[in-house]
């Protein structure tokens, strides 16, 4: 017995994108760049996030040192969310690391093809005539109205 999908928004959103992607990026190359992309915007955005937390800090123990404001907690604060950011990046940069393994992956342009065909099978096109009218069926939903019953 198989086990119907999570039908919770999250799960419905990650469903679409997940298909989205398939169907946008059909290919080992362009999911090897897909995804390296992804990567490296996901490093980029932590370290920036990072070095602007850090300046932060270090602006909360300038004015904790000239004695106008006790941030204690905030300063504690934000210092746990440096530490897990360098973590995450840490594990981030790890991930670069074994990536650049799976660029070396080269594939023929058969293999491609049949990426390709693989693609359509797993996540075809949603506003595809064909894919609404089976979406309708199976929802038992009119798909258009009957012309044998409008025509009189």
């Amino acid at each position: 017995m198989t086990e119907e999908p999570c039908q919770c928004p999250d799960c419905q959103r990650f469903y679409r994108e997940h298909d989205r992607l398939i169907r946008e990026f059909p290919t080992l190359k362009q999911q090897q760049e897909l995804n390296w992309a992804s990567l490296q915007s996901f490093r980029t955005l932590c370290g920036k996030v990072t070095e602007d937390l850090q300046k932060k800090l270090s602006d909360l123990e300038t004015t904790k040192k000239s004695g106008v404001n006790d941030n204690s907690d905030v300063s504690i604060q934000i210092n746990e969310s440096i530490n897990e950011l360098e973590n995450i990046n840490a594990y981030l940069f790890s991930i670069e690391a074994l990536m650049e393994k799976i660029f070396e992956a080269k594939v023929s342009d058969d293999i491609e093809a049949k990426f390709r065909e693989v693609a359509a099978e797993l996540a075809p096109d949603p506003l595809n005539i064909d894919r609404i009218i089976l979406n309708r069926l199976f929802h038992q939903t009119p798909d258009f109205p009957d012309k044998s019953t409008n025509s009189n």
